[in-house]
């Protein structure tokens, strides 16, 4: 299966530039920068709302969870639950390797000479 491929418009995604990778419910989706907007205007409800995994929403969210997965770890703060706390907020560090694993390592960082879609 081809992981490049837009799940808006099932077209080819040639770079890193035009990709965005969102999650919705344990499910991680490529889709064109402009296509994701297209799919964020569709969307109606906040359940079914795509979140980016990648770019600087993804990122900032990767190192705050690890920042609290890491506190919540190592001190005893809150107990069992801190430890709780510690376990879910490695859900968005996951999907973030995911993401990078699986869409992006497979594509290069930018190709000049592009064509227009």
């Amino acid at each position: 299966m081809n992981t490049n491929i837009c799940r808006y418009c099932y077209k080819e995604i040639r770079d890193r530039d035009e990709l965005i990778t969102a999650s919705n419910w344990f499910r991680v989706r490529p889709y064109h920068y402009r296509c994701f907007e297209l799919l964020e205007q569709d969307t109606k409800t906040i359940a079914g709302a795509w979140t980016p995994v990648n770019g600087l929403t993804g990122m900032v969210t990767t190192v705050l969870m690890i920042i609290l997965s890491v506190l919540m770890f190592t001190t005893n703060i809150l107990g069992f639950i801190g430890d709780i706390l510690g376990l879910v907020a490695l859900y968005p560090i996951f999907l973030r390797v995911f993401s990078f694993a699986v869409f992006e390592s497979r594509l290069p960082k930018y190709v000049e000479n592009k064509k227009r879609q």
